[in-house]
């Protein structure tokens, strides 16, 4: 276990239990003109990379621990939503898991991309089924954008960007 892993498992609980807060909270939020979403949405979006940290930090076991640790916090708050996110997290961290695994050693932002895109797709399509949200064009794809373009694409593209930076300037210029 490195370090970090503390850290990283502690984050994608805390992420699993704002995600479902702020559903129970708000329900639906409009994203964009016929676009719709789960308020939690975006904190889903940043568990899927949380995930994949915690992995990377801690192993596939504790995994599952943050997965149920994050219902354990939702419970307080909505049983039927927790009973509903721990399946829908389960499932899409499964097959996360299963797609980031073997591509991690190819590299860490094919790996998070391609996995998260089947991790959104999953447990959008579940969650909103189980947690009685409609399973319309407009909610399912403003969950799909959360997930994939605010809470995936767009960090996984600035953490590449520094990663580009650091290796293209000498060594003794990154140091203060």
């Amino acid at each position: 276990m490195k370090p970090a892993a503390p850290a990283a498992l502690a984050a994608y609980a805390a992420t699993i239990a704002a995600a479902n807060w702020l559903t129970t909270r708000y329900g639906l939020i409009h994203l964009a003109p016929g676009i719709t979403a789960t308020a939690g949405t975006l904190a889903a979006g940043a568990a899927l990379l949380a995930r994949d940290l915690v992995q990377d930090t801690a192993g596939r076991t504790w995994v599952l621990a943050g997965i149920t640790v994050g219902a354990a916090l939702t419970w307080a708050t909505s049983p039927a939503l927790a009973l509903a996110s721990t399946i829908a997290f389960s499932a899409a961290e499964l097959a996360d898991m299963a797609i980031y695994t073997p591509l991690r050693d190819r590299g860490w932002a094919r790996a998070v991309l391609a996995s998260n895109l089947v991790g959104a797709l999953l447990d959008t399509l579940l969650f909103l089924w189980l947690a009685g949200f409609p399973l319309i064009a407009a909610t399912v794809t403003g969950q799909l954008v959360g997930k994939l373009l605010w809470a995936t694409l767009l960090p996984v593209t600035a953490v590449t960007a520094v990663r580009r930076w650091r290796r293209a300037v000498p060594r003794y210029a990154q140091q203060p």
